[in-house]
């Protein structure tokens, strides 16, 4: 299968003028084979419950049963984010398998949107949020290398509890990262070969072959939202991870969760009251 299509400009130039769309259900297929992978891997290889010291932890922390995990400004950020890419990949793709409807008006509303909301979401998290909180760090890069090792029978040290975030949390948040930067820049651009009202028209703007080239890089980014985006919505209904998922509802999770999962050194949460408050609205990753 060829991944690009090409056709020819009046001047005889072969160009690019998108992906081939069969890629959708190649990135469909590629969800789908991570669900089926990971879920046998958790019936094969079951990770350890982490129990121990819970009770000595929680007397010395003064944890509160309710641990805040999200605030509302960076829940509701999440939503409307996930609102907003759940409708470009409906209106970028359900046309492609077939159903045909007025998609470009809703396509292009919805990436303002998502740009705005990703705009607020680096103010936010710069100056208002633990910004290093989603970064990999070397506990991250040890515990992963331990974890390999392990994995291969080889004698490492147990890992270790995780932060705030898993490090494959901050991966993931790292390539969606990556590929929203892409179709962002890309689709701004691409509202100037429609009539949008929010920018005047101007489909010279670049020769043929860079549009076509963004029109590729825009595809090829879209239908990797496909897989990341059925990545997500396994993770999150998975039975294990559910107390994570409610967190970004309620914006809490239990503290038996907290303190079998996360460091208590690498993720410090103080006890109930108005300070423990305030200082968890100042330090709070999202």
């Amino acid at each position: 299968m060829r991944f690009i299509q090409w056709a020819t400009s009046p001047w005889g130039q072969s160009v690019p003028t998108h992906i081939a769309w069969g890629l959708i259900w190649v990135a469909a297929i590629a969800g789908l084979f991570f669900m089926v992978v990971h879920s046998l891997y958790l019936i094969v290889v079951k990770p350890p419950k982490r129990f121990a010291e819970r009770a000595a932890e929680a007397s010395a922390a003064g944890i509160p049963e309710r641990v805040p995990r999200h605030t509302l400004a960076a829940r509701l950020f999440h939503w409307i984010m996930a609102a907003s890419m759940f409708t470009l990949l409906f209106t970028a793709f359900l046309p492609k398998v077939g159903i045909q409807f007025n998609w470009v008006l809703y396509h292009w509303i919805a990436g303002v949107v998502l740009t705005v909301s990703i705009l607020y979401h680096i103010v936010h998290a710069s100056f208002f949020l633990d910004f290093w909180s989603i970064w990999p760090d070397r506990t991250d890069l040890r515990d992963a290398m331990n974890r390999t090792m392990r994995f291969f029978g080889k004698e490492a040290p147990p890992p270790s509890k995780f932060a705030k975030y898993p490090l494959e949390n901050k991966l993931y948040h790292g390539v969606v990262m990556l590929a929203g930067l892409a179709v962002i820049v890309t689709g701004l651009f691409m509202m100037k070969r429609v009539q949008t009202g929010v920018f005047t028209r101007n489909p010279y703007l670049f020769s043929d072959m860079t549009w076509g080239l963004m029109y590729v890089l825009h595809g090829l980014a879209g239908v990797g939202f496909i897989a990341l985006a059925l990545m997500h919505v396994y993770m999150g209904i998975r039975p294990e991870k559910l107390p994570i998922t409610k967190s970004m509802i309620f914006g809490w999770m239990s503290r038996d969760f907290y303190l079998e999962e996360h460091d208590t050194g690498r993720w410090a949460v103080k006890g109930s009251g108005p300070k423990a408050k305030e200082g968890y609205a100042a330090r709070d990753g999202d």
